[in-house]
């Protein structure tokens, strides 16, 4: 068992299973269910349960997760596609998304500080809103744990792309520019994925917003890191 369940195709077979599965759940009986949240905790539980090591899971999981780079990439299509909207709406998506960059990081460590947060968790959870290689290595040079930072940014983008268009809605926010930068600034990649099952237009937006935070972010956190020496 042990050796079917470390080899790198038990990996990827249980990721693509499992999203594959979610989707089918979708589509059929339950429109609502978010597919990446729903496999996740499959995983997790199936995990769990069968009493698998994750490094043995990781074995073929850390080869869905080298696609990632190529994904991420392939939205600079989209971008281009649509080019010339995002061209004309470029100051306001500029300005949102500086705006939401900086106030989602001062947000965070005013409420940690007044939880009573450690340290630790601090940096490890300032730099949540942006794709999670760049938070990643943010929270290895600022002195926080880079696991915990990769759980966070991961959690903020299910957390955004499931709640983000019920928000939207509420909110009344039909702009095609206003919903892209929002979800590409605080929610990043899973975010964007979940802006593009319902709008093209939204998810390029939403893809060129993601990049721009992942340049202004470290640029934001130099005097950070600099004060924390």
């Amino acid at each position: 068992m042990s050796e079917w369940t470390s080899s790198p195709v038990f990996g990827v077979a249980a990721t693509v299973g499992a999203y594959a599965l979610a989707c089918w759940v979708r589509d059929r009986w339950v429109k609502a269910l978010h597919p990446l949240l729903a496999s996740a905790t499959v995983l997790i539980l199936f995990l769990l349960g069968a009493g698998i090591p994750y490094e043995d899971y990781n074995a073929g999981g850390s080869i869905v997760s080298f696609f990632l780079g190529p994904a991420t990439i392939a939205l600079g299509t989209l971008i281009y596609k649509h080019w010339p909207l995002v061209r004309r709406k470029i100051v306001a998506i500029l300005s949102g998304m500086t705006f939401g960059t900086v106030f989602g990081i001062a947000v965070t460590a005013m409420l940690l500080w007044l939880l009573g947060g450690t340290r630790q968790v601090l940096l490890s959870m300032l730099p949540k809103t942006v794709t999670s290689p760049v938070a990643v290595e943010i929270v290895s040079l600022i002195g926080g744990i880079p696991e915990m930072g990769a759980v966070f940014t991961v959690l903020t983008g299910l957390t955004g792309s499931v709640l983000g268009p019920w928000l939207s809605r509420l909110a009344g926010i039909r702009s095609d520019a206003a919903i892209g930068t929002a979800f590409g600034t605080t929610s990043h990649g899973i975010g964007t994925a979940r802006l593009l099952l319902d709008s093209e237009i939204q998810g390029s937006v939403s893809g060129f917003a993601m990049a721009c935070s992942a340049i202004l972010t470290p640029m934001i956190f130099v005097p950070i890191y600099w004060w924390l020496s």
